[in-house]
């Protein structure tokens, strides 16, 4: 059962990542990246983890109403692509671990530059 949530994940975050290329005209939306996709193990919901690479909050505010208000059309699109009896609610959720991580690569590259300054 486990495999079968794994395979379906991995095909949510495949067709959501082209239906936002290719039919969400919402430019508040273009520079979004889906990362990971969480699904219940009756299908019931997905949680759709996404990150953006400002760290302004009224862009990020901006995402997320972008993304509620095409939520609707975005599992409208999901139900043509795939073979599901029941398409999930989607749940979407700020990834932060690449801008933690992007947070940690300028802390080390401040660590060298002070060593290199000794």
């Amino acid at each position: 059962m486990k495999h079968r949530v794994g395979r379906v994940e991995a095909e949510i975050l495949r067709e959501l990542s082209k239906i936002l290329q290719k039919k969400i005209r919402d430019p508040r939306l273009v520079d979004i990246n889906l990362t990971a996709v969480d699904c219940t193990n009756d299908f019931s919901y997905a949680t759709v983890y996404y990150s953006i690479l400002s760290e302004d909050t009224a862009v990020e505010e901006d995402v997320a109403e972008g993304l509620e208000k095409a939520k609707g059309i975005m599992r409208h699109y999901l139900s043509e692509e795939l073979t599901l009896f029941k398409v999930p609610e989607l749940i979407f959720k700020r990834d932060t671990s690449v801008t933690y991580g992007s947070k940690i690569d300028k802390l080390i590259q401040q660590l060298h530059r002070q060593e290199m300054d000794r």
